[in-house]
Parts: C-alpha cells; sequence; structure tokens
C-alpha cells in the first residue's frame, strides 16, 4: 500500500478506480472511433497514372525504329517489297538506328549514305518515304523486280550521286524532280517500261556523266544541252517513239507523246 492510499477511505478508492477505468475505457472508444474515420475518408492508394500505361504498351506495339526517320523509311521500304531470299532479314525495327542492317552503310554520324539492293530477287514497289534519307549518296536497286513509278519524293535526295533503277518493272514517268538532284553523276534507268518525254530539267544537272534510259517507252526527242551533249547515243536506243538528237527550235521535244 503507498503513503497515500491509507489516507483514503476503502469505499473513495474503489470509486476512484472504477472512474479512471470508465475513463480509460470512453479514451479508447473515442480512439477507435477517429481510426474508423480515418479509414474512410483516406484515399485508395495511388494507382499508375493511364498515361504511363498507355505509353508502355505503345512501345511494345509500334514497329518502326523509335526516334529514327531513316530507320522508318528503309522499315517502309521493306514492308512494301517481298523478298524471298531473305536479304532484308536483318532490317530489325527495334535497333537505334539502321545502322548495323545488311546492304545499309551509314556515315560516321550515324547517317544512312547507301542502300545497296541489286540482283537481290526483290519485288513489290519504291515507297515515297525514300525521300526522307537526306544524306543518301547511293540507292542501287537494279536488276529486281520492282514495279509501279519513281517517287516524285526521290528529287529531295539532295546529295545522291547514283540512281540505278535498271533492270526492273517501273513504269510512268520520270520524275521532272530528279532535275532537283545536283550532285548526281550517274543515272540508270534502262530496261524498265518507263513512258513520256526525258525531263528537260535533268539538262541543268552540272555534275551528270552518265544516263542511260535505253529499252524504255519513251518519247519526244533527245536532249542535247548540258551534260546531254557527252552522252553516248546509244544510251537512249530501243525507245520506238524516241525522236532524234533535238533540233533547238525546228520540233518540239515531246513529240510523239500523245
Amino acid at each position: 500500500m503507498d503513503h497515500i492510499s491509507w489516507m483514503v477511505p476503502n469505499n473513495k478508492r474503489n470509486g476512484l478506480h472504477k472512474d479512471q477505468i470508465n475513463k480509460a475505457s470512453r479514451q479508447e472508444d473515442w480512439v477507435e472511433k477517429d481510426r474508423a474515420a480515418a479509414a474512410k475518408t483516406s484515399p485508395p492508394p495511388m494507382a499508375a497514372p493511364i498515361w504511363i500505361w498507355a505509353f508502355s504498351v505503345s512501345l511494345t506495339v509500334v514497329p518502326f525504329v523509335l526516334g529514327n526517320s531513316e530507320g522508318d523509311a528503309l522499315y517502309t521500304l521493306r514492308r512494301s517489297l517481298t523478298d524471298p531470299d531473305n536479304v532484308l532479314q536483318s532490317w530489325d525495327p527495334t535497333l537505334v538506328n539502321p545502322c548495323t542492317w545488311f546492304h545499309i552503310t551509314c556515315n560516321q554520324d550515324n547517317r544512312v549514305t547507301r542502300v545497296d539492293l541489286g540482283n537481290s530477287n526483290l519485288s513489290g514497289h519504291l515507297v515515297s518515304e525514300l525521300g526522307k534519307l537526306e544524306h543518301l549518296q547511293y540507292l542501287e536497286l537494279y536488276k529486281n523486280n520492282i514495279e509501279g513509278t519513281i517517287p516524285t519524293e526521290l528529287g529531295n535526295l539532295k546529295s545522291l550521286i547514283s540512281l540505278d533503277l535498271y533492270n526492273n518493272n517501273i513504269s510512268g514517268t520520270i520524275p521532272p524532280s530528279l532535275g532537283k538532284l545536283k550532285s548526281l553523276v550517274f543515272l540508270r534507268l534502262n530496261d524498265n517500261w518507263l513512258t513520256g518525254p526525258i525531263p528537260r530539267e535533268l539538262a541543268g544537272i552540272s555534275s551528270l556523266k552518265v544516263v542511260d534510259v535505253s529499252n524504255n517507252d519513251l518519247c519526244g526527242t533527245i536532249p542535247t544541252s548540258g551534260p546531254f551533249e557527252h552522252i553516248p547515243l546509244n544510251n537512249f536506243e530501243r525507245n520506238p517513239r524516241l525522236e532524234g538528237p533535238e533540233l533547238l527550235g525546228l520540233a518540239s521535244y515531246d513529240t510523239n507523246c500523245s
């Protein structure tokens, strides 16, 4: 018994004890009520934002080389071609850039400078996206079974030195936009099904050394100005509707094209 309890009568001590128990019980009830109220008002655990989920899904679905327009353009070409010999098997769209793909050459800045797919048994058609290969110097697609037309967008390839599309099944006209290729040296379009006149815009390419459009169905006359002054006539033969060298002022360049 402590030194205070002996001074308090038993009945009062018992009363104090009961009051303390009741007070403690009421305090416990208040704590439980506070906890229950807090549980009702507390927000649920934070779920991952929907945009994060959508972005993660997009990374697994999009088949293109993310962030690389040249890889996207080349992969679009791959999808437009039939490749029975699997020469394009290494063209993996999940890689950072296309510089490790077979038949692709890049410069030190990882920009595509060559596409070498000549004599590869490919069929299908060319795509306008090729015009996005700003640093391309050589586009070699000769001796395949490519059909369709020459995309006008190839005129955007300002660094192009060689355009070799010979021995295919390409039809349509030669785009005048090719006259914008001021670095072009080799233009070989022979042995196709091309129609229409030879664009006079090509005469403005001073760097042009080799032009071969033989064995097509071109019409009109053969240009004689600019680089065409030194192109041999046999590079124009086997075009039944193509007239001889243009006589300036005496015949229209698009004669026989109607």
